[in-house]
């Protein structure tokens, strides 16, 4: 079998299939950025290859996905981080002007180049640590210029960096002042209008919205969805996060790749999203810097067979954070995730929150997308904090 690249010497986390998929003497061969064997290398086939790579016994598991960010956005929010250090809510700071509504002043103001810039040194946070797909969302824009300037921005990114990058419009994050007191206006607009162009032009490759009290309701939000529909874009939610709206069950009806968040889901949820194949993708870090109570549903989503990810949900004003080996020790520390669930949240079910069947394990006919690693054992991944053992990072074979 003739190929570009073999990686031997190498114990492999595959994530095929249930757990690590862990294979102790393995080898991976790859062409033209795909993966053509990866398993025990004395099941190899007789391979011929232009180069080989001895990994000297490290790890080396998928790429990493972070399936859900805001990378893209102007300026921060450090002032209500202080908020609420002085016992601010969420909410308090919301409806007093700042959250979101906040972000979209700064980032209406930025250039295209200019958040193409700030955006970049979080990306490279994420690729340092083994990232080779990230999804990036719009969303602090609210108008139709702002918001296709961050769609083309987050398109650029790729462009920028060996990394590909899946974006999402999330026009509906919150009510612009343009729409004050008109939510069903602006969700109009949304349908009619913005829909449309971000779907002609290209730029999007899925529809979220922020179902929640201070965002949007069930109702507003299947409109959205409905829309999204009719430009066959699939879609995702910001889904009970704060509050029981049944955004997940409402999410899971429109076959949603994914529903997010999901602190106060029901029972409901959980069995609507069984049955859809909506994946779970939890958010520690947003939990953590907000300081929640509420955990997710972790053992009933467990056993309903829920796939769970997990993602950075990097964000400037609840969850500014840009690695996913955090996020994994998250996960376990306040999530009670075992190790192979954090894994496989970063992989396997990453890639399929973000519809992307091509990625996140190792078998043949993958995308060649690796993280090599110098570790004894795959738990080092989830147990360190703030240590990167990242050896080298491969992205389409290279």
């Amino acid at each position: 079998m003739q190929c570009d690249t073999v990686w031997k010497g190498a114990r492999l986390a595959t994530m095929a299939g249930t757990g690590l998929g862990a294979v102790a003497h393995g080898l991976i061969a790859a062409r033209d950025g795909v993966i053509l064997y990866a398993g025990p290398a004395d099941a190899a086939p007789r391979l011929e290859a232009a180069r080989v790579v001895d990994c000297g016994g490290r790890w080396i598991t998928p790429g990493l996905i972070d399936c859900h960010t805001h990378l893209v956005h102007g300026g921060d929010r450090a002032a209500e981080f202080e908020m609420r250090l002085d016992g601010a809510s969420y909410e308090e700071i919301a409806r007093a002007g700042g959250g979101i509504v906040s972000t979209m002043r700064a980032t209406r103001a930025a250039s295209e180049d200019a958040l193409v810039a700030s955006a970049l040194p979080r990306l490279d946070a994420l690729i340092a640590e083994g990232a080779t797909t990230v999804e990036v969302k719009s969303g602090y824009g609210l108008d139709r210029e702002t918001e296709l300037r961050m769609l083309r921005a987050a398109r650029r990114l790729g462009r920028e960096r060996r990394v590909h990058i899946a974006t999402t419009y999330l026009g509906a994050h919150a009510l612009p002042p343009e729409y004050a007191g008109d939510p069903d206006g602006y969700v109009a607009m949304l349908c009619d209008e913005a829909l449309a162009e971000v779907a002609a032009l290209g730029l999007a490759d899925a529809v979220d919205a922020f179902c929640e009290g201070i965002g949007f309701t069930p109702a507003q939000t299947e409109r959205i969805f409905a829309a999204a529909a009719r430009h066959g874009l699939p879609v995702k939610l910001h889904a009970e996060q704060l509050s029981n709206l049944s955004g997940a069950a409402l999410a899971a009806r429109h076959g949603a790749l994914s529903a997010d968040h999901l602190e106060f889901l029901d029972e409901a949820g959980i069995a609507a999203m069984a049955a859809a194949g909506t994946v779970a993708t939890l958010l520690p870090g947003a939990f953590y810097f907000v300081r929640e109570t509420q955990l997710p549903p972790i053992a009933q989503l467990r056993a309903a067979g829920v796939p769970i990810a997990l993602a950075t949900d990097c964000n400037p004003g609840t969850s500014p954070l840009t690695s996913l080996l955090l996020v994994m020790n998250m996960g376990a520390t306040l999530f009670r995730l075992t190790v192979a669930e954090c894994l496989a949240g970063v992989t396997r079910n990453a890639a399929r929150a973000l519809g992307l069947g091509d990625r996140g394990t190792l078998e043949a006919g993958k995308r060649c997308d690796l993280a090599i690693w110098d570790v004894e054992r795959p738990a080092e991944l989830v147990y360190r904090m703030g240590f990167n053992p990242l050896h080298a990072r491969i992205w389409s074979g290279q």
